[in-house]
């Protein structure tokens, strides 16, 4: 191989491997048609119905609507805004005994909400866990990434 070709082909793949650590973090976003209260209830009813526990509820739009009014900004970011979270001892133990540094990803948290502009359509999403770590470490934050979607499916899917 030329020590041109070898050059330009090095200098790519550090292009292509920048670009992927630059990369934000995947997020996983679905909507439905419905009630934000009732798809709320239907998250933390899919997350006890695993056998889990909701840590806390983060009432985001509340919080952005009043502090944007001492701010001076009236434009209304969300009808409704929530943020679940909750955690799971065994998939929480089994990532951070894989790899210490996996605590970031936790607690898990779910979005729900519903914007000014589609009201009626309410949108769920989270923070896909970045793969990272030994063999061990990325099949724990797959098993937690599978936990997210699952209960968001089963969310979905209640009446």
């Amino acid at each position: 191989m030329k020590a041109w070709t070898r050059t330009a082909l090095t200098v790519w793949l550090l292009a292509v491997a920048s670009l992927a650590r630059a990369a934000p973090q995947d997020v996983v976003m679905y909507s439905v048609k419905g009630k934000f209260d009732t798809v709320t209830q239907n998250v933390k009813f899919a997350i006890q119905g695993r056998g889990l526990v909701v840590d806390h509820v983060s009432k985001i739009g509340d919080m952005l609507a009043r502090t944007g009014r001492d701010l001076g900004r009236t434009r209304r970011i969300y009808l409704h805004a929530e943020v679940v979270q909750f955690c799971s001892a065994v998939l929480s133990r089994n990532a951070m005994q894989a790899d210490p540094r996996n605590i970031v990803f936790c607690p898990y948290a779910i979005a729900v909400y519903e914007l000014p502009q589609d009201p009626g359509r309410i949108y769920l999403s989270y923070r896909r866990p970045e793969m990272q770590g030994s063999g061990d470490s990325m099949m724990a934050l797959q098993a937690v990434d599978k936990l997210l979607d699952g209960i968001i499916h089963d969310a979905l899917q209640a009446p």
